[in-house]
């Protein structure tokens, strides 16, 4: 009995610590099985969403397409974070890979019968899917560092830092897959090698979504989103961040995120690579554009600890893009031979920093500031972002290039001048919270 006694007293000594660890493993898990769903799954799409151009031209059916899906994917952001709110952010993740393995399955049979409602689906379920990705990694980030006690910014600059940096890497991985099963085809390459191709993005998204399922549940006790017993209530949620200043503020930067994506898909990749290296060139400048946005997201996560730091980081991007836009605005023109050839991987490189800067400042900002209200403000994020990427999609085939780069140029000093502004607002109250 003594012994006994003993061995309960130990075990009972022991088991906050057990437990401390298996939380620390958990929270940190989630992250690593998250980042590799998402690599999986966005893989095929990101590369998907590439090839539209080149392997659905007929009636500019995939031209056409994203623009529907990105319209979609803004008018359904908008109610995201109650349908989150209610499914849970677990669930909403797994609904939402729903709509990228039909999107995958219309390209197998390419018509407007097939891709124009899957389009309209995915722009629901990336709705859900993003709203629920913001929602579950702050919730992770912040359990972690108040189990660990540890600072929250900087935490939720890691976990961004290694969710992004990850995600920046399926334009590598997916760019690869698709030139070496198109490579003998210069204009989207052969019907067999097409849907070969298609087929092995599906099996990454079964992959992804195996992954998925396996996410922890949770249920975060510390969560005062509301129940919405009306469709007024539920309207006043989802508008409650605008009401915020900071929001307001944040909002420009936001926009400008979609444009900077969808002006490397829709026109970098036409204007400036295709006329230099051809159609079979976008696959390697589009990986070289990934692996410089995956390698900055993971050192700007890293470097993020709150306000101060992103300031900084987001600066850096910000001038980056900046050289770029003017460089082509005033000084570029095609040339050949191995320097002519280099240029645009070298632009798609500077870019690629840019945006692994942007995304993972973005996702730690909206965690930090908006932690009571965080399933609607990462829904306002997808909202102006992708409304914006709907933009560029449809402006994109109707103004010239010059015309696109200055556009570009005043939404990058007008985005940039009121993330300044907010840094000023946040900046007393962030101190005196220190």
């Amino acid at each position: 009995m003594k012994y006994l006694s003993v061995d309960v007293q130990h075990n009972t000594t022991l088991a906050p610590f057990v437990s401390a660890i298996f939380a620390e493993l958990n929270h940190a898990g989630d992250l690593h099985v998250l980042s590799a769903a998402f690599l999986f799954i966005f893989s095929a799409y990101c590369a998907a969403q590439n090839l539209q151009s080149s392997v659905n031209t007929e009636g500019d059916l995939g031209t056409v397409s994203m623009g529907i899906l990105y319209t979609s994917f803004t008018l359904f952001a908008v109610t995201a974070s109650p349908v989150v709110t209610w499914l849970g952010s677990k669930r909403a993740l797994v609904v939402g890979t729903s709509g990228y393995v039909i999107f995958i399955l219309a390209n197998l049979v390419p018509t407007w019968y097939t891709m124009v409602p899957a389009s309209l689906y995915l722009g629901f379920s990336a709705s859900i899917i993003w709203v629920g990705q913001g929602t579950y990694l702050t919730s992770a980030a912040l359990s972690h560092a108040r189990d660990n006690n540890l600072p929250e910014g900087q935490t939720l600059g890691n976990f961004n830092g290694e969710f992004w940096g990850m995600f920046a890497s399926t334009q590598v991985i997916g760019n690869l897959i698709s030139l070496a099963l198109l490579r003998d085809g210069k204009d989207g390459g052969s019907v067999m090698g097409k849907n070969l191709l298609f087929v092995v993005f599906l099996g990454c998204m079964i992959v992804g979504i195996v992954l998925m399922c396996l996410l922890s549940k949770r249920d975060e006790k510390g969560n005062t989103a509301p129940t919405h017993s009306s469709f007024g209530a539920m309207m006043k949620y989802i508008v409650a961040p605008l009401k915020d200043r900071r929001m307001i503020l944040i909002i420009p930067l936001i926009a400008y995120s979609g444009l900077q994506a969808a002006f490397v898909w829709a026109v970098f990749t036409k204007n400036i690579v295709t006329p230099v290296l051809g159609v079979s060139g976008v696959g390697g400048a589009m990986a070289i554009y990934g692996a410089a946005d995956a390698v900055c997201a993971l050192v700007a996560g890293r470097l993020t600890s709150g306000l101060h730091s992103a300031t900084s980081i987001v600066s850096v991007g910000a001038i980056l893009h900046a050289v770029v836009l003017f460089w082509l605005l005033l000084f570029y023109s095609p040339m050949g031979g191995l320097l002519g050839a280099a240029v645009p991987l070298f632009i798609g490189a500077l870019w690629g920093v840019g945006d692994g800067v942007l995304h993972t400042q973005l996702s730690a900002l909206l965690g930090l500031l908006f932690e009571d209200v965080k399933e609607a403000a990462f829904a306002q994020w997808r909202v102006w972002q992708s409304g914006a990427i709907a933009v560029i999609f449809f402006l994109s085939p109707n103004i010239t290039l010059q015309a696109m780069l200055i556009l570009m140029a005043i939404a990058l000093i007008i985005s940039f001048g009121s993330f300044l502004l907010l840094t000023l607002v946040v900046e007393k109250p962030s101190t005196t919270r220190s």
